[in-house]
Formats: C-alpha cells, sequence, structure tokens
C-alpha cells in the first residue's frame, strides 16, 4: 500500500461523522421481485414486516393483496381481491405482525384495519371513515407493541390512534401542525421493545418520539439531503437494540439513528442497480438484523445484511492486511 493510499484512507475517515466510525452501512444481500400480478411479483410494494418465524409479510398495494415470502424470498402464500367485503382490500399499505403471528393491514382505501391469521385467514376489522375516536381517514401504518397494542398511523385525522389487538379504542394523539406532538400526514409508525413509538411526520420532514401513552419525548430532521437530514420521510422500523431505520423517500436512501436521534449511517441512491433505490417506502427488520426494504418503483424488496463493525479500533496492522 502506497503512502498516497495511507493518507487517502486517514482523510477518508476524517470526513465521516462521529457515528459512522462505529457502524458502517449494512451490505446489499438478496433481492427478490418483478413488476407484474403473478405470485412474488409486485405491482407497487409498500408495508413490509417480519413475524417471529421469519416469514415476510408485503402490502402488494396495486395488486390488492398481501403476500408472503420466507427469509430468502421464496414465495409462501397470498390473499386478498380488490373491494370492500372481509378479507378484501382498497389498496393496502401498511402491516404488522403481532407475537402470535396475527397480522395487521391497514386498508387505505376502505378506511379501516384488517386483523388476520399467519395463513391468511380473516379474524376482524374496525374503522370507518370519519373524524371520531377509533374511525380512521386513509390509514398509512399500522404497528404492534408491547402487548400486542396496535397503533395507527390515521394520516388524514393527522394523529396516531392506539388500539387493542381486536380493535378496541385505547387512546390518540395529535393534531395538524408543526408543534412537538403535531403532525403533517403522519405515515410511518413503529414501536421499540420498551413501548416507545416513533412516527415519520413526512411534511414536516421529521421523526418524532412518543411514550406508548403518547407522551412527547424528541423529534429530529429537518428538510435536507445532509445525514440526519429528510425529503419526505416515510417508513420505519427498530431492531432488537434500539436502532431506528428510516426510508428517506426522495432522497432515495435509508438512514438509521440511534432511539434519541442521533445519526449513526445512511445507505443508497436512485437507481435500479442492487443497493439503489427507485423511490423506497417502507422497511422491517428481522430479529438477525436483517433490513428488508420495499422498492416501490422498481417492484421489488431489497435484502441489507449487517456489515462488520469496529471501524474506529482498525490498527495499522488491520489496514495493512486490508490491501
Amino acid at each position: 500500500m502506497g503512502r498516497c493510499a495511507v493518507m487517502f484512507l486517514i482523510a477518508f475517515y476524517a470526513l465521516l461523522p462521529a457515528a459512522a466510525w462505529g457502524e458502517l452501512p449494512p451490505v446489499y444481500c438478496g433481492q427478490w421481485g418483478s413488476k407484474g400480478s403473478g405470485p412474488g411479483q409486485f405491482y407497487i410494494a409498500n408495508g413490509v414486516s417480519v413475524g417471529a418465524g421469519g416469514n415476510v409479510y408485503v402490502a402488494d398495494t396495486h395488486n390488492y393483496r398481501i403476500q408472503v415470502f420466507t427469509s430468502s424470498g421464496q414465495y409462501v402464500t397470498q390473499w386478498g381481491s380488490r373491494g370492500a367485503a372481509a378479507g378484501q382490500f382498497e389498496l393496502p399499505e401498511g402491516v404488522a405482525v403481532d407475537s402470535d403471528g396475527n397480522v395487521y393491514v391497514s386498508d387505505y382505501g376502505n378506511h379501516r384495519i384488517q386483523k388476520f391469521t399467519q395463513y391468511g385467514e380473516y379474524v376482524t376489522q374496525w374503522g370507518s371513515q370519519g373524524a371520531g375516536p377509533g374511525k380512521l381517514i386513509y390509514p398509512r401504518a399500522v404497528a404492534v407493541g408491547p402487548g400486542d397494542t396496535v397503533y395507527v398511523g390515521d394520516a388524514g385525522n393527522y394523529r396516531i390512534q392506539k388500539f387493542t389487538e381486536n380493535g378496541v379504542y385505547v387512546m390518540q394523539w395529535g393534531s395538524i401542525g408543526a408543534a412537538p406532538g403535531q403532525f403533517n400526514f403522519p405515515i410511518g409508525v413503529a414501536v421499540d421493545a420498551s413501548g416507545s413509538v416513533y412516527v415519520t411526520d413526512v411534511n414536516n420532514q421529521r421523526v418524532q418520539k412518543f411514550t406508548q401513552y403518547g407522551g412527547y419525548v424528541t423529534q429530529w430532521g429537518s428538510w435536507g439531503v445532509l445525514p440526519g437530514q429528510f425529503y419526505d420521510p416515510c417508513g420505519i422500523a427498530v431492531d432488537a437494540f434500539g436502532g431506528v431505520y428510516v426510508v428517506d423517500v426522495e432522497n432515495q436512501r435509508v438512514q438509521k439513528f440511534s432511539s434519541n436521534g442521533v445519526f449513526i449511517t445512511k445507505w443508497g441512491y436512485l437507481g435500479s442497480e442492487p443497493g439503489y433505490f427507485g423511490y423506497p417506502s417502507y422497511v422491517a427488520v428481522d430479529a438477525g438484523g436483517k433490513v428488508y426494504v420495499s422498492d416501490t418503483y422498481i417492484y421489488r424488496i431489497q435484502v441489507f445484511c449487517p456489515a462488520p463493525t469496529a471501524v474506529q479500533n482498525v490498527t495499522w496492522g488491520k489496514i495493512k492486511s486490508m490491501f
């Protein structure tokens, strides 16, 4: 390794954000899907969630169905068709799985949440168009917290609503605005192991964090392209260690933060190559740290695996061995 290369490497790491020294971006490790209506194909892939058994559930929005895959992308099953009857959808968007494997779907155009078994058998539903408690207007995201409590991003009402696993209304918070605790189109919702709730507030270009009772905790983000800034944040997920992943749609990337909003890393550019995105929308993380991203207009799911860590502890001997 020549002296110029060594100096370049020193300069490169000097320019990295401090948090990036401790964690590299995940690395591309697979994908599946193409445009179409056959099994394993998509026509606008949106919500994505991982069950306890490792199966991946995808809201195939304009095919009006939910598709299920193994963690390696093998097709398992599907259910749904267009309509307003039980088990049918009018643009399914968000999807979440509880501790028993039950699947919750935000049925955007029918202004409701539907619940199914892991095999797609209809269980129950709740919601109708309106602004009262328990009613919904264009729900985008759904998330399951501790105790299988269900949180819904009630986008058209600019609020988060909380329900029991069977759809009994518990509480709500939020109104339209830009102050802490207000929203301008809440889209993504995620809940960590302690019950903290994270919401992507898309038109305010930020993420807000709340207690499980709706108490405001903190927020981060502003409009822009720099690390920690957003251009339409959408899907959000939390890993087993409290890392928060946010799909930054118009910036064609995913960003990762600590639970308090400290920037950690990011990845993605506009394109159709592996690891690039064509307007990503939602994100999920499995128990092993694999990240699944719905790459909306490339009609696929991309999978990213955890990268090697401990960059800041690289010694000169280790650097030399890399070349």
